[in-house]
């Protein structure tokens, strides 16, 4: 009984009526929370939309993670390459520097006569040379200038294992 039943004694009809249609209210909710409970499909739907959702929220967090790491690479890509061109640059132009210190050493220590003698056995086979060795020449000169860079590192290399090499003998 509740407290308004409790103090009169005996509860009229309208009370009782009243008393019943409440407790019905109650057992209907409770009826429905046991059944929402026991409702394993259901359950299973609202737990597939959570993990869908959860799903979307980390796919969008990968990928606004990819694209700030693609950045990054981006950024830190470009620095590296301007750093090796330095570099590369810094280096080229000391071994054309030591390129052109060997030249001058091995000019200044070839003998004129030796020169002299030199540039006429180039100028006498100029003048004998067919003109399709002449052109192929050419063309291969051509070649040599557009990969200057290339050429100039691989004489520089001979020459110093060449000074190397000479150095060792001596000792």
């Amino acid at each position: 009984m509740n407290d308004r039943t409790q103090g009169e004694g005996s509860a009229t009809p309208e009370q009782l009526r009243e008393q019943v249609e409440h407790t019905r209210e109650e057992l209907g909710r409770t009826v429905e929370a046991l059944a929402a409970k026991a409702d394993v499909g259901a359950q299973a739907r609202a737990k597939a939309a959570e993990v869908q959702e959860k799903a979307v929220e980390i796919k969008e967090q990968t990928a606004e993670k990819a694209a700030e790491l693609k950045a990054q690479t981006a950024q830190k890509t470009a620095e590296l390459k301007e750093q090796t061109a330095e570099k590369a640059a810094l280096v080229t132009g000391r071994i054309r520097e030591k390129t052109a210190q060997v030249a001058g050493a091995v000019k200044e220590k070839t003998p004129d006569p030796v020169l002299d003698r030199a540039e006429r056995i180039a100028r006498a086979a100029a003048e004998r040379t067919p003109d399709e060795v002449r052109s192929a020449a050419d063309d291969v000169v051509l070649v040599a200038r557009s990969h200057r860079t290339p050429l100039l590192v691989g004489a520089a290399v001979v020459v110093v294992l060449l000074l190397v090499r000479r150095s060792r003998r001596r000792k």
